[in-house]
């Protein structure tokens, strides 16, 4: 029988989509189909969970936030600050790994997950 293997793709709306892209190539190394080539993920855990309708997890303007899993989140958050890219000045280590946000030129909130090595 069939069954989801992982995500694909993701979609979604923006004011100016060539340069959101740019952006998220530019800051997360996300390359987008406009550069010719696609992102390949690295596998790893992907946590899928619908959030209450009044959540203030994220913001009351998004309909999803994105989490990406990230290597080196202080130095990634370093180099993010230095670029100029809004951060959240709130972080959080949980005994599952650390967590940062930040957010695209449009607003949206991006949380920034950097796993615990179980290795």
């Amino acid at each position: 029988m069939g069954k989801v293997t992982g995500i694909g793709g993701f979609f979604f709306r923006s004011k100016d989509n060539v340069a959101l892209a740019q952006w998220y190539e530019k800051h997360l190394g996300i390359n987008s189909s406009q550069s010719g080539y696609i992102w390949d993920q690295e596998a790893g855990a992907t946590v899928f969970s619908p959030f209450k309708e009044d959540t203030d997890y994220f913001g009351s303007n998004q309909q999803f936030m994105v989490n990406f899993r990230v290597e080196d989140l202080d130095g990634l958050m370093e180099k993010l600050i230095t670029d100029g890219v809004k951060v959240d000045e709130k972080r959080i280590n949980e005994s599952y790994g650390k967590f940062a946000w930040i957010y695209d030129p449009e607003g949206n909130k991006i949380e920034l997950w950097e796993p615990i090595n179980e290795s």
